[in-house]
């Protein structure tokens, strides 16, 4: 048998309002010790026993991790999808709306909320998108509103 050809999704190709489900993530003590190690040494990050004290009431993962998280779910679904990036020119917003804490398992809807041709065909078009990472509650976690470039179907290539 052989190879299977691979259907790539093009700027033409996405609509306003489809949304793209991730894959999961689970973050445990560890990895939650490690990044703010040398991330965001903040004692509720790097110590269960100060964390059960602090305001978030157990040991929660750094902001900055759970959205290095998001983007690993993001580069996945995109490689999974085969939408060619050419990476984002900025967040429009970001929310942080509860911890993430060691154990969760971390899973986003990345819903398209606009499209923009490029003013140049040679550049690619941007999609607007918000991206809402939920835990295994399908509890909000982070909301984000983001703006992908997305590759242009090349002249002559088939849908």
């Amino acid at each position: 048998m052989g190879a299977q050809e691979v259907s790539m999704k093009y700027w033409e190709d996405i609509e306003s309002g489809q949304v793209f489900q991730t894959g999961s993530i689970t973050i445990d003590a560890a990895d939650i010790i490690e990044f703010a190690t040398e991330f965001d040494p903040q004692p509720y990050h790097l110590d269960p026993a100060v964390a059960e004290e602090s305001i978030f009431g157990g040991h929660c993962a750094s902001g900055w991790q759970v959205c290095a998280l998001m983007m690993r779910l993001l580069a996945d679904t995109l490689e999974r999808d085969h939408i060619p990036s050419r990476g984002s020119p900025g967040v429009q917003s970001l929310r942080w709306l509860r911890p993430v804490f060691a154990g969760d398992s971390l899973h986003a809807g990345i819903t398209v909320t606009a499209l923009q041709q490029a003013e140049c065909a040679s550049d690619p078009g941007r999609v607007q998108v918000s991206i809402d990472v939920l835990n295994q509650k399908d509890q909000s976690v982070i909301v984000l509103d983001t703006e992908l470039l997305i590759e242009h179907r090349p002249a002559g290539a088939g849908k």
